[in-house]
This record gives structure tokens, sequence and C-alpha cells, in this order.
């Protein structure tokens, strides 16, 4: 190859137009268009003119002359239709050389811009030919259909990054964005990105678009959903992360309303006994609507007549029916400062199941005679027919405990029943509750309650007592349910006969051992019980309505589950159980740090729970809080000691809050 020849090569999926300036056996130096000197293998050109120059003149006139000659094989390329070609060539089963084929493709003479045009338009057109420099294959009519509809669905892809980038960017820099039919697919791209990562379908797509619109951190997509009000400035991230349904489907909406319809027939129906004359009462906390069960007490003798009646939510929900396999995707009720999402419809949860007072419902009523000591005489469970009287909440409760006999008879019993789990073993962690209430304006209310009030205790106990006579009754019939047990703990860091401190309590969790939940009774170490489920809250909790068919079907009303069944429900409730103890709980920390969003440079106090690598974790008791706090100095703490903090960074929205020591 002589110095002055015209070659093409390709760098960086361009062709480029240059001159030998030098030539050896298996390389050249080379001048290209751009006025830039480079060595390439003589094997990686991809075209050889016949054409010359004379190197020894000025370079930038070498350039000049280089940038024409490819100026002219750019336009001569632009009139090849290859796809005409492939037409008339696609039965062709064998390579067409480079003159072969510029002789397709132009008529006349062909020069050598015209054979270095064929290349360039197949290089840039790999839909129809398969390309080799200097030589070219028809692709079959399969190929041609899927190179078509890769290239289209890249071509979208651009679009999507292109419109993405440019309305992200636009967003966060505060700036009216462009208007884009792609919107509405870039935004939903952005938003599985935020959700679920690398994980999310389209995570490349978005990586692109957060690329185009020069933003590195991921929680710039949070900040441009609230901004274009997308999102709320309190979206709950977590609903969508999870997957947590919030709506009911038509069909179980139709059911309800057929529900309706049959209601006053099922409550009236044959084989339940009538306790509508006993004085039933609900306790449950202020603004509860979804009330599952009720207490009653009559004085018998000696004795006590007491009563725990459950709302007979399956007589209503039937085992595999349209409701019933909606539910058990969800499997709980979640209870959020800012709102709730039940896990049956409303028209069930608060209307035809919920013990309303004055409304005849059907109930499971687990009837006992029971000393002040609460020594069990006899119990028994029967289909009941009830009708609550009134309906009163833990203030009520705890206001009236001492005027109130009936109350004050079920808080005496409920008193001796903890006192016997306790002598049996069991281990009371006793932390109060922080309640969190967001207000339609806006406002946060953050209270501390304390869970040992009359009200509280009373139905705290009443509620394990009746589900460990379930738990007896089910088990001595050889009944499979959902039992819980529990191990002994890892330790015990204070005597039944205390309380503990808060430490202690706090503390004490982390040795509990693990739940088992299975189909057959077992001993449960933390309540101090041989054998227990639960059953009394069914309108809120699918293990309780899984149950509640177990005891109807030892009374007669309908056929039970199999064990192998109470496994698979078992498995299938694994999910959704698990997610939404997350939204709950995530939900809940969120509004607290919203809370306290608004106290950053106030002060409160700390324990400290223990030493860590980074530094002390530690407990906020006004706001039942566990964070680290790392210190410098050489500062040393030790478990329990009592500090003071100040609330330094607290962002909720991503879930970050930082204190300092003093």
């Amino acid at each position: 190859m002589e110095p002055g020849t015209i070659v093409e090569y390709i760098d960086q999926q361009r062709i480029l137009c240059a001159v030998v300036l030098e030539a050896y056996s298996e390389r050249v130096r080379l001048l290209n268009e751009n006025n830039r000197e480079i060595n390439q293998r003589i094997s990686r050109l991809s075209h050889i003119s016949s054409y010359r120059l004379d190197v020894r003149q000025e370079r930038s006139k070498l350039a000049e002359a280089l940038k024409s000659h490819a100026s002219k094989r750019k336009a001569l390329s632009t009139v090849i239709d290859i796809q005409e070609i492939w037409e008339a060539l696609h039965s062709y089963d064998e390579w067409i050389d480079l003159e072969s084929m510029t002789g397709f493709c132009f008529t006349g003479q062909p020069t050598s811009d015209h054979e270095a045009a064929v290349i360039r338009a197949f290089f840039e057109n790999r839909t129809y030919f398969k390309f080799n420099f200097d030589a070219f294959f028809p692709h079959s009519e399969s190929v041609v259909e899927g190179n078509i509809t890769r290239l289209k669905t890249e071509a979208h892809r651009q679009r999507l990054i292109d419109a993405g980038g440019d309305w992200l960017k636009a967003v966060v820099g505060n700036v009216r964005p462009p208007d884009s039919e792609y919107l509405d697919d870039v935004t939903e791209i952005l938003k599985q990105y935020y959700l679920f990562g690398k994980d999310s379908p389209e995570a490349p797509v978005a990586r692109a678009i957060l690329a185009r619109a020069g933003v590195g951190d991921p929680d710039a997509i949070l900040s441009a959903m609230i901004k274009s009000g997308r999102w709320d400035r309190n979206e709950n991230i977590d609903i969508y992360r999870y997957g947590i349904p919030t709506a009911f489907s038509a069909p179980v909406m139709e059911k309800v309303a057929e529900i309706h319809a049959l209601s006053p027939q099922i409550t009236n129906g044959p084989g339940r006994v009538d306790l509508t004359g006993l004085p039933l009462i609900t306790i449950d906390g202020q603004g509860t609507m979804d009330y599952d069960d009720a207490l009653s007490v009559e004085a018998d003798g000696k004795h006590y007549r007491i009563g725990v009646h459950i709302a007979d939510v399956c007589e209503y929900v039937e085992k595999g029916g349209v409701i019933d396999q909606e539910v058990i995707g969800r499997g709980t009720s979640i209870y959020m400062p800012d709102r709730k999402i039940p896990m049956l419809p409303t028209g069930l949860a608060e209307n035809i199941c919920s013990l309303v007072a004055g409304q005849v419902r059907p109930a499971i009523s687990v009837m006992f005679r029971v000393t002040r000591f609460a020594e069990i005489i006899d119990s028994e469970i029967v289909a009941s027919r009830i009708r609550v009287k009134r309906q009163l909440t833990y203030n009520d409760v705890d206001s009236m405990i001492e005027s109130d006999p009936d109350l004050r008879a079920l808080h005496e019993v409920a008193g001796h029943f903890r006192q016997r789990r306790l002598d049996s073993g069991a281990l009371q962690i006793q932390l109060p509750e922080i309640s969190i209430r967001v207000f339609n304006d806006g406002d946060i209310s953050v209270k501390t309650s304390n869970r040992e009030g009359p009200g509280r205790v009373l139905v705290s106990e009443m509620m394990i007592l009746a589900n460990w006579l379930m738990a007896r009754f089910l088990a001595e019939r050889n009944m499979p349910a959902i039992f819980r047990s529990q191990p002994d703990p890892k330790g015990r860091l204070y005597s039944r006969d205390s309380e503990g401190t808060l430490f202690q309590n706090w503390m004490q969790r982390r040795l509990l051992s693990r739940a088992v939940i299975g189909n057959r009774a077992a001993h449960h170490s933390g309540l101090g019980l041989d054998a227990y489920t639960t059953a009394t809250s069914p309108i809120r909790k699918y293990f309780d309505l899984a149950t509640q068919r177990q005891l109807r079907a030892c009374l007669g009303l309908e056929q039970p589950y199999g064990a192998e069944e109470i496994e698979w429900i078992l498995q299938m409730l694994q999910e959704p159980l698990s997610h939404a103890a997350l939204v709950q709980s995530r939900r809940h920390r969120y509004w607290l740090l919203k809370h306290l969003e608004g106290k950053i440079g106030t002060k409160a106090e700390a324990i400290v729970l223990d030493k860590r690598r980074d530094g002390y974790g530690i407990l906020i008791p006004a706001y039942l809080l566990e964070m680290m706090i790392s210190l410098s100095g050489g500062m040393v703490l030790k478990p329990q000691d009592l500090i003071q903090i100040t609330f330094q960074h607290v962002d909720a929205a991503r879930d970050k809050i930082a204190v300092m020591l003093g």
C-alpha cells in the first residue's frame, strides 16, 4: 500500500476517511479527516480506495480533501435503498462481493467513492444483510422481521430516555417540563426503579434517564414525583413496594351486596343459642368501627358466668368463595397513623360482621363459669345469636372500673388469670404504647398510653383466656388448626414478681425464643399456657378466620380443613403477613420521624442499651425509638446509663435520624 492512498476505517461506530502517510507490512500510519494521526492495522481498514492524495502538501489541505471525499460518500450512501435491494436478492443463499453489490446499488461505472458509499450504507443499516466490509449476505425473512422489531423497540427505548431525561432534569431544576406523549410511561418506569432498584423491569432505561438528566441520586425521583404532583409529599411508598392491595375487586363487592340482602336470614338461622338477653359490651380503642369481640358477665352463685363472644364472620365469608380467595392474599388488616387498609370490605368489617350495639349478630360464644380467682369450673363453646348493649372505649372502662360492677368483676378475674399465667412461667413484657394520629390538616399527635390500664388488661386477659379455651377445645377433638407455641426464653432479666424496668423489658424481648405456628397444640412459654390459638379477631386476621372455621366444624356448621390445608394456609400467608407488618411498622416510624422533624434542636432523655462497633445503641423512652449514637473523645458509656440527647437531623422521607450527646 502506497503513501497517499485514501482508506476508511471504523472508530467508535463511525466510518472515518484517512490518507496513508506510511505503510508497513501489517500496519499503516494515517492522517484522518479530523487532522489527527493514528496507527491502524491494515486488516482493520473497511475500504481501500484507488484514489491518491499528494502527502507532501499541508496537512490541513489533506484533511480538507478527506472531508470532501467523506461528504461525497455520505451523500451517495443516502440514495441506496437497502430494503429494495434485499427484496430482490433475499432468495440468494450466498455471499455477494463488494463489486457486485456496488453494481446492484448504482448504474453506470462505479468508482471507489461508490464502493465506499455502499460500505457506509450497509454499515449503518444491518437490518437486511450480514455485513463483512467487502461481502454481504442477505438475512432470511424471519431474521429481518426480528431485526425490524428490535430496531423499533430500541427506537422507542431511546425516545423514552430522551423524554424522561428532559422531564426529570426540568422538574428537579424547578423548570416547566416539556410536554411529551411518553410522560406516563416515563414516570411509571422511574417509579418502579425508585421502588425496586435494579430489580425493576426497566432498570437500564431508568438509569439511562437519570444519566441524561445528570442526576446521580435515585432519591431525585422521589422529589420529582412529589414536585410534579404524581405522589403526595407523604406518599406511602411501601404500599407500592410490597404490592399491598388497597381496593377490592368488582366480584367481591358484588358478593358483599348479595350478602347484605341475605343478612337477616343468616342472623336468624337455626342451630344457634339465643344469647341476645345477655348484657354484652365491647371495649375497643377510640375510633374503632370493626367490633369483632364482646364480653358478658353474670353472677352465678359464688361464681361468675363469663362469655367472650366472637363475630361469626364465617357465616358470611364462605370457605373458598370469591371473598375468601381475595382476603387470604391480604392476611390481615393494616392499621397506620394516617390510614387503615381492612382485610374485609367495609360493608362486612364495619357493618354486617361488626358487633354494632343494638344489632343482632351471629357469633361463636366461649362461655365459662369461673371463680373470682380465675379458677375455671366448666366451659362450653356454642354458635349463638347476640346483641351488644354497650359500646365502650378503654378510657370509658378506666373511668368506670370502680363504679360498674360488671367491669369490676371482669377486671378482677382478668387480674387473677394473669397471675395464674405468671405462676406457670409466663413472661410479661410491659412497654407503653406510642399512639400516632395524623389529622386532615397535617398535624401529628404523638401520645404515650399505658398498656396496663384496667381496660386494656381486662380485654387482653379475657381474649387470652378465650383463645386458650378454644385451643384446648380444638386439641381435645383432635382438630387441626393454627396453633401458636413458644419455647422458653434464652434468659430472664427480672423475676416473675417484678415488673422490671423499661430497660429490662426492652432488652428482654431480645431473649425471647421465636414463636412457632403449626397445626397441632403445644406449650406456649411466653403466655404460660399448655395450648394457644387466636380466633378472637376474625374480622381483622385471616389466621383467626381460619381457626373459627375449625371451631364451626366442631359445632357441625361446616366441613373442617385437613392438616394439609392448614399447612397450605400457613404457607400462603407468610408473604402477605410479612409485608403487612413491614408496611405497618415503617409507616408508624415515618410519621414518628415526621413529628420529630419539628423537634430538631430540642433535647430528650435516652437510655444506653449496648455498645456497638460504631457507637452505642440507645432508646428514647418518650418515643420508644431505638437508634445509634456515635461518640468522640473517648467517652465511655455503659448499659442503663441515662443520657441527654439533642435531635440533630431528621428526614422522614429518607428514614434518616441523627442525634448528638448533650
